[in-house]
């Protein structure tokens, strides 16, 4: 991995805490303040449909030469300084291997949205954030993003095949994945594989039933909403139609 790569990771971190921010905002301004003002600059021109092409393509870049890195990071830094337009919201999995901005071809500051927890899984905090990415910034695509091998997923289907239990906020936390490890786990192939990709969807599901704010964005075609699955060990990016 290639230094600006290793460099964007840490600029990711940092840009997690916006994120965060940003859902309080929401939740607390009811989007009050103009989009110009909140994002502190234009919105990205990019379609969903483009959001999504640039994305797959990123993808193959890393498959096919993870070496090289997107991220002019000390000119993306001066950049976006005074203001965001990302093209592109994650909700992704907290796992240390699935990075977003890595696996779609190291991109820089200010170019994806993203938020993570175990099992990418949406409750209050994350879907402000998506409705602030969607509504202000101007996101147009959001991608609910699960892989392969995920412990929570993992630890979900442990709970519906065999009862187990977890200790702390593990347990209450996976709740929201047995669902769709029962609705699987009669289908030919990987139990927890197939669990990641139903659960991802369901996710996905909950979004549009949840958030009348982006339910009416995907309405009049201005944000998509997809699910996707991260393969570990090919490192392709599979996305749902």
């Amino acid at each position: 991995m290639c230094e600006k790569c290793i460099s964007a990771g840490l600029g990711r971190r940092a840009f997690l805490g916006l994120a965060g921010a940003a859902a309080a905002v929401a939740a607390t301004s009811a989007f009050r303040a103009t989009p110009a003002a909140a994002a502190g600059g234009p919105k990205t021109e990019l379609t969903a449909d483009q959001a999504l092409e640039k994305l797959k393509a990123g993808n193959a870049r890393y498959v096919s030469d993870a070496q090289v890195c997107a991220a002019d990071l000390g000119g993306q830094r001066h950049h976006v300084a005074g203001g965001q337009a990302p093209w592109a919201t994650l909700v992704s999995c907290a796992d240390s291997r699935v990075p977003p901005e890595l696996l779609f071809g190291g991109l820089g500051l200010g170019e994806l949205f993203v938020t993570r927890n175990a099992g990418n899984l949406v409750d209050t905090s994350v879907l402000g954030t998506l409705e602030y990415g969607a509504a202000v910034l101007g996101s147009p695509l959001i991608v609910v993003m699960g892989h392969q091998r995920c412990g929570a997923v993992a630890a979900a289907c442990d709970v519906a095949l065999k009862n187990a239990s977890f200790p702390g906020s593990i347990g209450p936390m996976i709740e929201p994945i047995v669902p769709a490890a029962l609705a699987v786990k009669d289908t030919q192939g990987d139990l927890v594989t197939n669990a990641v990709k139903e659960s991802a969807k369901r996710t996905v599901a909950r979004i549009l039933e949840h958030s009348t704010i982006i339910a009416g964005l995907v309405k009049d075609g201005k944000v998509k909403v997809v699910s996707a699955y991260y393969d570990l060990d090919s490192g392709k990016v599979e996305f749902s139609a």
